[in-house]
């Protein structure tokens, strides 16, 4: 559902779609920092709800994991992964089908969107096993992608016209959040997403200006707020934020050839660096600072990676697979995300120390 399609999550939907599920490879790449380093992280495979493959967005502070799988029919299903069992959260009734599953909560409450042949996509809360439609802006189509433990839910809607903006949902309550100031009327047809939400209420994005500029963006307290870029002038995008109000994304880099995860804090911004290439980006930023993502290697290969105390390192894949990508990441060194298998099929993953 996002308006920009990440390099690497190109690359993650065409292994999704594709293949069949091999039986759960469990292991560690070469490529993972040695056991009993401060880095060193296992990984484990979580399955799938008995179809071709699967992949993890969210993770709370209890371990429980959220995502999408395809089943035994080939549909894509929204899951909960807890206690070692996936589960299917099911429907919204009517024919719509809960596709994927963006966040979740301490409290359990999941996040994500449906989908229906009519067309309809609705975002949706799951709590205590009901499914319930979180409405949108009178538009056909809204997305869920986070929620914060006061029960606030972010994500994008569109208008009755067609626009797409960046929503906050709050006692059944739906709430434009907005455009940056200087949006030309070519550029609000363009999709503007809210992605993060932390447990004050500041919420990040990103949002199309005048001359197609994409701006990642924080929201609080009615104000937006422009983030800025690493120096390319033309792309940024905020993707997470902790409770200490620490941001992290993509953005340019000041040659403009290369997109690079970035932290922001304090009103700068901090280029975290690669694993190789010129390539990466940060998805998401533990109260303890810790940020998580995907890089491009020398060799151009996608991994999942963790930055703390200035260092990024590999997180490494699946025995024998090729590809991963980390997407969230909890206050208890628990990191979630997807990678490839040994026989190249993409599964959701858990790495933990």
């Amino acid at each position: 559902m996002r308006r920009t399609i990440l390099l690497f999550t190109v690359m993650a939907a065409a292994l999704l779609v594709g293949g069949g599920v091999a039986l759960a490879e469990i292991g560690t790449d070469v490529n993972n920092p040695k056991v009993g380093s401060k880095s060193a992280m296992h990984i484990t495979d979580l399955g799938t709800l008995g179809g071709k493959a699967s992949e993890a967005f969210g993770v709370n502070d209890l371990g429980q994991v959220v995502g999408t799988s395809r089943t035994e029919s080939g549909e894509s299903h929204a899951f909960l992964w807890k206690r070692g069992k996936m589960t299917d959260l099911g429907t919204l009734g009517g024919g719509i089908q809960c596709a994927a599953a963006y966040g979740i909560n301490d409290l359990g409450q999941v996040v994500g969107y449906c989908t229906s042949e009519s067309g309809e996509a609705p975002a949706f809360l799951w709590e205590d096993g009901k499914m319930t439609a979180l409405g949108s802006l009178g538009g056909d189509f809204s997305v869920a992608y986070d929620i914060n433990n006061r029960g606030q839910v972010v994500g994008s809607s569109a208008t009755e016209s067609g626009e797409v903006h960046p929503v906050l949902w709050e006692d059944g309550k739906i709430t434009d959040l907005g455009t940056l100031p200087d949006t030309s009327e070519d550029a609000r047809i363009n999709q503007n997403h809210a992605y993060g939400i932390n447990d004050l209420g500041q919420v990040v994005g990103d949002t199309w200006t005048r001359g197609t500029v994409l701006h990642a963006f924080l929201w609080e307290d009615g104000s937006m707020t422009d983030l800025g870029f690493l120096g390319g002038g033309f792309q940024s995008e905020a993707y997470g934020i902790n409770d200490l109000g620490q941001v992290v994304g993509r953005s340019n880099t000041s040659s403009g050839e290369f997109v690079q995860a970035f932290l922001w804090e304090d009103g700068s911004m901090t280029d975290l660096g690669t694993l190789g290439s010129g390539l990466s980006e940060a998805y998401s930023i533990s109260d303890l600072g810790q940020v998580v993502g995907a890089s491009f290697t020398e060799s151009f290969e996608s991994r999942a990676f963790l930055w703390e105390d200035g260092k990024m390192t590999d997180l490494g894949t699946f025995f024998g697979g090729d590809f991963s990508r980390a997407s969230a990441i909890n206050n208890h060194d628990q990191v979630v995300g997807s990678s490839t298998t040994k026989k190249g099929k993409t599964h959701a993953a858990l790495w933990s120390r």
